[in-house]
């Protein structure tokens, strides 16, 4: 699924137009992603957390060359799913 399809999917199971879902959509994804950015944890009790981490530089080898390359450390965003979500995509 994509963004269009998940705007008209929620639109449709709510009963809003597809342009203030669309909104909608927009505005979680901006806040999420400024939340990460400021170091926030975002929790939806239930669904899941989005939480950024840092990651460490590392040093790895080119299989074609066998040259080393040096990977600079940086963050990067995990999501850990809600119980009831588990549940749900394991069709309990």
């Amino acid at each position: 699924m994509n963004k269009q399809e998940l705007i008209s999917a929620i639109a449709e199971s709510t009963g809003l137009s597809k342009a203030e879902t669309q909104k909608a959509v927009q505005g979680f994804m901006d806040t999420v992603a400024q939340s990460l950015a400021k170091g926030e944890v975002i929790t939806l009790i239930g669904f899941g957390g989005f939480f950024a981490v840092q990651r460490s530089e590392k040093t790895v080898k080119n299989l074609r060359t066998g040259e080393k390359i040096v990977i600079p450390a940086r963050k990067a965003v995990k999501f850990r799913t809600g119980k009831s979500l588990s549940d749900a995509v394991d069709g309990r």
